[in-house]
């Protein structure tokens, strides 16, 4: 039976995120009685901080059970602002922070309110699909910054600037990086901030997530840092990955004046608040202990060295070290395979659960992502299990 049911054309330039598709694979092989191990999905193995988890039946026993102000209850957006000044040393002000279930509705906000026809927007690549994704819904033109193995995938700064024109409505930045785990250099964003200076209409989109989330002694560098583009600059962070809430769906935008009132009014017309609780348990995050989240950065670390150095044994495949996130980006090039057929191979038949690059960019063709966030154990069973199947 056919339906003569019509949609937009917008919705059918709309992208996926292959993770979840490879979770709901893995799940269902799993409910098979298939022993699976996901390195497939961010997130977290580790549960919630239990101080966390009180804060939210308390507000839920004290009676926080309505609507809350769009942009997020008062407190949480102050608990923001001191964070943020705490770890780097910028004064923000609440009235520009914006609450949200989750971060993605920040970039979904962002490159709706910039991108049409005959405007540009750049984005990482390989990165995050939902942004070229986004990017193709509204109808801009989808520029790749270029993030290659032999630079630590990181990008060129002269090589960006050179993209950027009078086109050129938003700059997407995401450091630590999801697949690659690059950083990028603070020299490398001295010299793009200086070179932006030329194009005053060009938004940046700094993607955050994962800045807490860093190794071998390097610091977070934060686009907040630098005051010449703080008019045009929107931050995304929030609480998933730092303290194991992905569920909670909770993150944070900081926008600059001239345009919360567009992203505060898609709030209002998407999802209308965040959840009430969650928002306390926020405020429990940011300003309770942190010892968790050092634990979990050190676990993080241990799995990184076993997954780069397991990685790097199998004939076939080369791992770049990465410097944040818990992803790794092997090389398999070398193994003969398609990478979207080796990842479905792999989950088939060996039961690991990996992402092909290509769901990440074109420029992601023969690599996988790794999310290490998995117990040290998995990790390595993990890698055994591929180098069996690649032997």
């Amino acid at each position: 039976m056919t339906s003569d049911i019509e949609v937009n054309d917008a919705v059918k330039r709309l992208g996926t995120e292959t993770a979840f598709e490879v979770l709901a694979r893995a799940e269902a092989l799993a409910a098979e009685g298939k022993n699976i191990i996901n390195l497939g999905i961010g997130q977290p193995d580790f549960k919630t901080p239990e101080h966390v988890v009180e804060a939210a039946q308390k507000a839920l026993r004290d009676g926080a059970h309505g609507y809350t102000p769009a942009a997020g209850i008062p407190a949480l957006r102050q608990s923001v602002a001191n964070d943020l000044q705490v770890r780097h040393q910028v004064a923000v002000d609440p009235s520009n922070v914006l609450i949200t279930p989750g971060a993605k509705p920040i970039m979904y906000f962002a490159i709706s309110i910039l991108g049409e026809p005959g405007t540009e927007i750049m984005y990482p690549n390989p990165g995050f699909p939902i942004y070229e994704s986004m990017i193709r819904y509204t109808g801009a033109t989808p520029v790749p910054i270029e993030l290659k193995e032999d630079a630590g995938f990181t990008f060129d700064a002269d090589t960006v600037l050179s993209q950027v024109n009078e086109n050129t409505r938003l700059i997407i930045i995401n450091s630590p990086a999801n697949p690659t785990g690059g950083v990028v250099p603070q020299d490398t964003f001295d010299k793009l901030v200086a070179g932006l200076e030329q194009y005053p209409k060009a938004v940046i989109l700094s993607d955050e997530i994962y800045s807490r989330i860093l190794y071998d002694g390097e610091k977070h560098v934060s686009l907040l840092q630098y005051e010449s583009i703080r008019d045009r600059l929107i931050v995304i962070d929030g609480w998933s990955k730092t303290y194991a809430m992905t569920g909670w769906r909770l993150g944070y935008g900081i926008w600059p004046s001239t345009l919360f009132e567009y992203a505060e009014k898609l709030a209002v017309n998407s999802y209308s608040c965040p959840n009430a609780a969650s928002q306390h348990a926020g405020i429990a995050a940011l300003e309770g202990p942190q010892d968790q989240v050092g634990q979990m950065l050190d676990a993080f670390d241990e799995r990184r060295k076993a997954v780069v150095e397991g990685l790097n044994a199998i004939s076939g495949i080369t791992c770049v070290e990465p410097k944040g996130a818990f992803y790794a980006f092997p090389n398999v090039q070398e193994t003969g395979f398609d990478t979207r057929d080796l990842q479905q191979r792999l989950l088939e038949e060996t039961g690991v659960a990996l992402v092909s690059g290509t769901s990440f960019g074109a420029l992601g063709e023969g690599y996988l992502r790794v999310s290490y966030a998995n117990s040290l154990e998995n990790v390595n069973e993990a890698v055994s299990r591929i180098k069996e199947f690649l032997s």
